[in-house]
């Protein structure tokens, strides 16, 4: 039996290329499951690097951290040219081979959920879901404070006037906006040569957070050029539900402080 190449064994690519499986003839059915496979695989890569900037801002090292956070914006665009790849088969394409993915729809991918779970979204009802029947990976996510909450740990603990109960509530419950922490930032801002390592901390976070909103932006446009006003899989509400979600910012203080610069 002759051998496969170090590349195709090393990261078992044969077996990689037979988990493409359409359930149609349809033009376009195969290409949606590649992209969703890379998808997929994106977000573990953007989750694996958020839990490098976790880990080193736990350990005050902002250097390691930034670096992680400008890698995982850097697969961010990757994610969001995902979809104008996708954005490259017509509404009849896709209406082709819809009917075959059933009740299928992204909101029940395990790994997006993790994702957003690291930054921070962490609503009761998904919480619930999570703890009930979601992924271990998802509920395992859940014993961990998001990175937000590491990179708050690192404020306070540099001195800045983090609450005390904004670094000490519960990993599972979400981080709600908060004025305080808005002030935090504010000042950050105002001395940037004087806080440098906190000013590019808070740099590399908000150019993750802009990456998603991209991501979530480049989505809707996407459903709408493919479904109109249509529901969509899984019971989702369609462009409707996206455009709720499109409002949602993660790391809110980091936004919303601008406005008083």
């Amino acid at each position: 039996m002759n051998r496969a190449p170090e590349y195709v064994s090393y990261a078992r690519m044969d077996e990689l290329h037979e988990l493409q499986r359409p359930r149609s003839d349809a033009r376009g059915e195969l290409n949606f499951i590649l992209l969703s496979h890379v998808k997929e695989l994106l977000f573990r890569a953007v989750t694996d690097d958020l839990d490098t900037a976790r880990h080193a801002l736990a350990g005050d090292d902002v250097a390691d951290a930034c670096l992680a956070l400008s890698r995982a914006a850097r697969t961010q665009r990757v994610l969001v040219a995902c979809w104008e790849s996708m954005n490259g088969m017509s509404a009849d394409e896709f209406v082709a081979f819809r009917h075959v993915l059933n009740d299928a729809s992204g909101v029940q991918s395990f790994a997006y959920r993790t994702l957003e779970f690291v930054m921070g979204n962490r609503p009761p009802r998904q919480v619930e879901a999570a703890y009930r029947e979601g992924h271990p990976l998802v509920r395992a996510e859940l014993a961990r404070p998001s990175v937000y909450d590491e990179a708050l740990r690192y404020l306070a603990r540099r001195g800045f006037a983090v609450p005390a109960d904004c670094v000490t509530r519960p990993p599972e419950e979400q981080h709600e906006p908060d004025p305080r922490i808005e002030e935090v930032w504010l000042e950050i801002y105002r001395h940037p040569d004087r806080y440098r390592d906190a000013h590019r901390l808070a740099e590399c976070l908000i150019e993750v957070a802009y990456q998603f909103s991209h991501w979530r932006a480049t989505h809707l446009l996407v459903v709408e050029r493919m479904l109109g006003g249509k529901s969509g899989t899984g019971g989702s509400d369609g462009a409707a539900w996206l455009r709720t979600v499109n409002e949602h910012r993660f790391f809110p203080e980091l936004w919303t402080f601008r406005t008083r610069l």
